[in-house]
């Protein structure tokens, strides 16, 4: 069997490293711990992770990563915690490190092409619990210094306001993602102004809260994540360029356990070979997860497109040619009759029932600006009450606001695709 150990040894630098980066200029690293955690492998594997997917085949900028994603959301936490500070917030200096660490360490998790492939490869396991998993691995080969980033990551840390910097609905991952998806799309609509925000956070009761005067800054966070959902990361093409690779993955598994096996990277095989990773250890699934990265699935899709199952080759010669299938999105469910036809269509050329699905698939996109019953958004009036948004700023009040906006998508294969 083929494993992955990681022997890493730690450089323990003092001094205080510089990094440039196109968003925010310069981002410090400040702790020797936080330096040797960044150039960890598991860690440095984020170069290879694209930050959003298939975006690029509609937005060609779009080709950032996970690692300066965590770093971008790094430098936003240094922020947060001087201007708390300043503003009477008691942080110690071990709370500032594990903060960092925290949001540092929150996406480590992903699979190749962020949230396409994590479900498939991992057996649905989603990549905040192997982020969670890979944080404790490292904690124990740094001899328990991530235990308190960790306490914050997972909410038991007493001091819950930290918890909320790190997951909520405004929080230092959704702002960082959203300037620099907006930067690197070119969809102007993301782009936030993460600084006055920042200046606007209070701490109130240990609750994360913000000053009155920033509710139109919130209100153009809120509506810019709104925006950058539908006309980004829900956009169709990528969306069926996401879908696609996953039925891809489905095929080349259907070979691996019932015909000839595909070509593939040690780290790939391992997964498609396999239908559950029940009954396999942790450690040993994640040392093979944390192999994985976009060039696996480049390098299996350049090589499948050739392969003898006709299946897995038309479908990868669509991936890897940006030849896509069509794809309509409307608001209400297509009726029954129309995808028969498509499934009529797919006979007509010879492809067999029991591989319809990879050639015709539908389901859901769903997006909600505001959500009142998840984790509230606090806003510290004038006179020091605290309030929930929607008390303070009508606006939030708007039935499109708060509730799940709802559209239904079909994929099926252009003529010169059934050939």
């Amino acid at each position: 069997m083929y494993i992955f150990a990681v022997r890493f040894k730690p450089l323990k630098t003092k001094k205080v490293t510089l990094l440039n980066d196109p968003i925010y200029g310069f981002i410090g690293i400040r702790s020797p711990l936080i330096f040797d955690v960044i150039a960890h492998p598991w860690f440095q594997r984020l170069r290879r992770i694209s930050q959003m997917g298939f975006s690029y085949y509609v937005y060609p900028g779009a080709h950032h990563t996970r690692f300066e994603h965590a770093l971008g959301a790094m430098h936003l936490m240094y922020e947060v915690i001087e201007v708390l500070k300043k503003k009477g917030v008691n942080v110690s200096p071990e709370e500032e490190e594990a903060l960092q660490l925290a949001i540092l360490l929150h996406d480590i998790g992903h699979g190749p092409f962020s949230h396409t492939t994590e479900a498939l490869l991992a057996s649905h396991w989603m990549h905040e619990e192997i982020s969670l998993e890979v944080m404790k691995m490292l904690s124990r080969e740094f001899g328990g210094a991530l235990d308190l980033a960790i306490s914050i990551f997972t909410n038991t840390y007493p001091r819950k306001f930290m918890h909320q910097l790190i997951v909520g609905q405004i929080d230092l991952d959704r702002m960082d993602y959203l300037k620099r998806d907006s930067f690197y799309s070119g969809a102007t609509e993301g782009n936030i102004n993460s600084k006055r925000i920042i200046e606007m956070m209070v701490v109130v009761d240990d609750q994360l809260a913000f000053e009155e005067k920033s509710l139109y800054s919130i209100e153009k966070f809120l509506m810019a994540r709104r925006l950058m959902y539908w006309q980004v990361y829900l956009h169709k093409t990528s969306l069926c360029a996401e879908f696609l690779l996953t039925r891809v993955l489905e095929r080349a598994r259907y070979c691996y356990l019932n015909a000839s096996a595909p070509e593939a990277s040690p780290p790939l095989r391992y997964f498609l070979s396999r239908n559950d990773l029940n009954g396999i250890s942790i450690r040993e699934k994640l040392e093979m997860f944390l192999q994985l990265d976009d060039s696996d699935i480049i390098q299996g899709l350049k090589s499948w497109h050739s392969h003898e199952d006709s299946v897995l080759s038309k479908m990868s010669k669509m991936m890897i040619n940006r030849d896509l299938p069509k794809v309509k999105v409307q608001d209400q469910p297509f009726e029954a009759e129309w995808v028969e036809k498509k499934y009529q269509r797919l006979e007509a050329h010879g492809i067999s029932p029991e591989d319809f699905k990879y050639f015709v698939f539908s389901g859901t996109i769903s997006n909600q600006t505001y959500v009142p019953q998840d984790k509230k958004i606090l806003i510290k009036t004038k006179k020091g009450k605290l309030r929930e948004l929607q008390e303070v700023d009508p606006f939030f009040y708007a039935e499109e606001l708060s509730s799940v906006q709802q559209k239904y998508f079909l994929c099926f294969p252009r003529n010169r695709h059934l050939t």
